[in-house]
């Protein structure tokens, strides 16, 4: 059983002290999602103090070790607490992050050693240990911070033991005593271990009120680490270089493989087709009066029909801009991230960034659908707008105000404040639509006219349903492969399946996410059902709707090959 636990902090210290007779336990910052954006602005704005100043230190979530995203208030357990509990301010990405930061009775005032300081005696009720027992059940961990430095610790510890009669006996523990550690240089606090020892445990095991003094320790050691460099402990671990190593590789690799596969269709395009497209250039007309006497298969069949607009083309338009919006949001959070912005201590940043980047991305969304739905010769450009704009936000907002109800209702952190909710909503009101319908006037003012390599027949050939069943034997490995397959059954209506056949591989993660939830993972209520599948549930939208680049990669063939001819 996991007891304890100290990340702020590296294990050796100056004194050779070893730790003997306390009980310390390391977490790497990448094992769990919950401690990668850990930052709030200090009360001391340079970090620097004189001996006795007291430094900020906060209090901020609780909630069960292997349910990421259900936290809860630190108060909602009868920790000691002040006369008058003051909340930290906190900003749009913290709120998003569940983060609720909160006074303490604390006390570690700067180079001031202290021994067994009393922080309260306090006197538990049943319903207090029976509140204390069930989080020490679910592994409940708190998250402080101490002049920006976090640390985790867990409420206490369970243990199962064996009695004479054979029977399983499970007993209880709260940890009533904290050891400090803390490391500085000059007037700066550059690193912070939690520790507790083995000794310093309450049983509560019985249904009754307990009698509890928790104590804390504070011992000050110098290090000539320096302050600028005191955050490296995050991102300097000895597990988290390995792993982001192996980001970049898989970035570049994937991103490699990409541009061999666009390469390698535009080759075939470009030798395979571009001597039967050359003879498709001619009259589509003349050339259906000439169908008769030739033995021609496959796509050569339906050349004549293969750029006729597709039905709902709206819809299929709004898709197209919704999923272009999404493609340049995953590329801009990808780039910032490779470039360092999003450093392991800084909370909420991820969240901010995510909802600043999408909402500005909106002209994106905007210009695309709007381009195109009139170069698919579309007229009712605001009901396109609409559509764009609600396509992708709209089941975001259903689920979101779901999962928030859901939160609300167990009292979790993670339910959104008014003030997030109203920071959101003018955050849509004043930028988001507003750059959805600039992007959308840019793209109907500079649309230009649909230009295909083939020419289009002016009646559309009908096709066999059953040979089109049949191409779902072909093992392929990508959406335009698929797109070229459907055409050699002679159907000419590729547009829609173009776009969803790369969105099937959403179908296949939510598939697997339901395996993983209830074969692989730790997690367990309604609550966290809830958010798990709410959350992959827009994941599997957006990984439909960022395919659409498959679509993008086709019409840029059909535009290499167009100007290839003209050539």
């Amino acid at each position: 059983m996991m007891v304890a636990m100290m990340v702020a902090g590296d294990d050796d210290d100056e004194d050779g002290d070893d730790g003997m007779g306390s009980m310390v336990l390391c977490f790497s910052i990448t094992d769990h999602p919950t401690f990668l954006i850990n930052r709030n602005e200090s009360d001391a704005s340079d970090h620097s103090y004189s001996e006795g100043d007291t430094v900020p230190f906060y209090a901020n979530i609780i909630g069960p070790f292997h349910n990421s995203r259900e936290t809860y208030a630190y108060y909602e357990l009868p920790f000691c607490s002040q006369d008058v509990v003051k909340e930290k301010k906190l900003n749009l990405g913290e709120m998003l992050n569940g983060d609720r930061l909160v006074s303490t009775p604390y006390k570690l005032e700067f180079l001031v050693d202290k021994d067994l300081e009393v922080l309260c005696n306090k006197t538990l009720s049943k319903t207090d240990v029976s509140k204390f027992k069930r989080a020490i059940e679910k592994d409940y961990y708190m998250q402080l911070y101490y002049d920006d430095l976090p640390m985790w610790a867990f409420i206490g510890m369970l243990r199962n033991e064996e009695n004479f009669s054979g029977r399983i006996k499970t007993e209880y523990s709260i940890y009533r005593h904290f050891d400090f550690q803390v490391f500085y240089n000059k007037d700066h606090v550059i690193e912070v271990n939690l520790r507790m020892p083995r000794d310093s445990f309450t049983d509560i095991t019985e249904d009754k009120e307990v009698d509890v003094g928790f104590t804390y320790s504070v011992q000050w050691k110098m290090t000539q680490q320096s302050f600028d460099r005191r955050m490296e402990k995050y991102i300097g671990s000895s597990i988290l270089p390995h792993h982001m190593s192996i980001h970049h590789h898989s970035i570049t690799y994937s991103s490699l493989i990409l541009l061999i596969l666009i390469i390698s269709l535009l080759t075939f395009y470009l030798l395979v087709l571009r001597k039967d497209i050359s003879k498709n250039l001619a009259d589509v007309e003349e050339d259906i009066l000439s169908y008769n006497n030739q033995e021609e298969i496959g796509w050569k069949n339906v050349h004549g029909d293969v750029f006729r607009f597709p039905q709902h083309k709206s819809l299929f338009a709004a898709a197209l801009g919704a999923g272009s919006q999404l493609l340049i949001v995953i590329v801009a959070i990808l780039a910032l991230g490779l470039l360092g912005v999003f450093q392991p201590y800084m909370r909420g940043v991820l969240w901010k960034t995510l909802i600043i980047v999408y909402a500005v991305t909106s002209l994106v969304s905007g210009y695309t659908s709007l381009s195109f739905y009139c170069q698919l010769e579309g007229t009712n450009w605001m009901k396109n707008l609409i559509l764009a704009g609600v396509l992708y936000f709209g089941p975001l907002f259903v689920t979101f105000t779901f999962l928030d109800i859901v939160a609300t209702f167990y009292g979790s952190t993670t339910a959104l404040p008014l003030r997030a909710i109203v920071m959101l909503s003018l955050l849509w009101i004043f930028i988001a639509s507003p750059l959805l319908f600039l992007g959308g006037i840019i793209g109907k003012t500079r649309m230009s006219e649909f230009q295909a390599p083939c020419k289009t027949a002016k009646i559309p050939r009908e096709y066999c349903v059953h040979s089109l069943l049949s191409s779902s034997d072909h093992d392929c490995f990508s959406s335009v492969a698929l797109t070229y397959f459907q055409l050699a059954v002679e159907d000419h209506q590729w547009w829609w399946r173009s776009f969803l056949c790369g969105g099937s591989t959403g179908l296949y993660i939510y598939v697997y996410c339901i395996y993983y939830y209830f074969e692989r993972s730790d997690m367990n209520g309604f609550m966290q059902i809830s958010f798990f599948f709410g959350y992959m549930a827009c994941l599997t939208v957006f990984d439909v709707l960022l395919n659409c680049f498959i679509f993008l990669i086709i019409l840029l063939c059909n535009e290499v090959l167009r100007q290839t001819q003209e050539q």
